[in-house]
């Protein structure tokens, strides 16, 4: 892979069923994305997108083909490798947030921190928390926030451990359209102030046109890619 290739898919397929019945989810996708762009992956539902994140993620398998992320084969990792290699490398932010009922802004940001049995950089949080525009809400439970500060927490969560690689799965599927709007600004400030690589999977045209790159999925197969500067 170049230097700053930071994710490499080739030759990705997914097929569920038997030869009976078999449906191709995708279909020989390959394609590649540099450390610090903001990509957008859309298509109807149905289309293969969300296969697509969770053979990124590691969520699932594929039937065929690779996913490299800086240079390691994600599934020709062990369990144990992969559930490390995930924790470290990938944030997943989800569309329900899937935060701790149990814990605060803080504790749940600092999660992925705790499980790698990592110290914590205070002066690091603290910055993060202040981007996040969650200051006063440190020690709030995700039922004292609105779902757009519940989001917001996910996204700290996904950052704390300056992943090669966030995914973020209809990160606005269950929000307003102002709390949406703040979400993906909160998205492209972490692509800039960061540095950090996003790919977001949506439904929404209006939402995919915010990031830099759109790759357009349909049955199981980019039918379109493109960089905006290069249009």
């Amino acid at each position: 892979m170049k230097e700053n290739v930071i994710l490499k898919c080739e030759n990705l397929t997914k097929i569920y069923g038997n030869e009976n019945a078999k449906t191709i989810a995708l279909d020989n996708v390959s394609f590649t994305v540099e450390k610090g762009q903001f990509v957008s992956i859309i298509g109807a539902s149905g289309s293969g997108k969300s296969t697509l994140l969770h053979l990124l993620g590691g969520v699932d398998k594929p039937t065929s083909g690779s996913v490299l992320i800086n240079n390691t084969d994600l599934h020709k990792l062990t369990e144990d490798n992969l559930a490390t290699f995930r924790r470290r490398e990938i944030g997943i932010i989800y569309q329900f947030y899937n935060l701790l009922p149990i814990m605060n802004v803080k504790e749940n940001i600092v999660l992925p921190c705790q499980l790698d049995k990592r110290k914590v950089d205070e002066k690091e949080l603290n910055d993060l928390i202040h981007t996040l525009g969650l200051e006063d809400r440190i020690t709030h439970l995700p039922n004292q926030l609105s779902g757009g500060q519940q989001q917001r927490v996910a996204i700290g969560r996904a950052l704390i451990n300056h992943p090669a690689l966030i995914l973020a799965d209809e990160p606005t599927g269950n929000l307003d359209s102002k709390s949406s709007e703040e979400i993906i600004e909160l998205l492209k400030v972490s692509n800039r102030k960061y540095n950090q690589t996003i790919l977001l999977v949506t439904h929404d045209e209006k939402i995919a046109k915010q990031a830099d790159r759109i790759i357009t999925i349909q049955d199981g197969k980019i039918s379109q890619d493109i960089i905006k500067n290069e249009e």
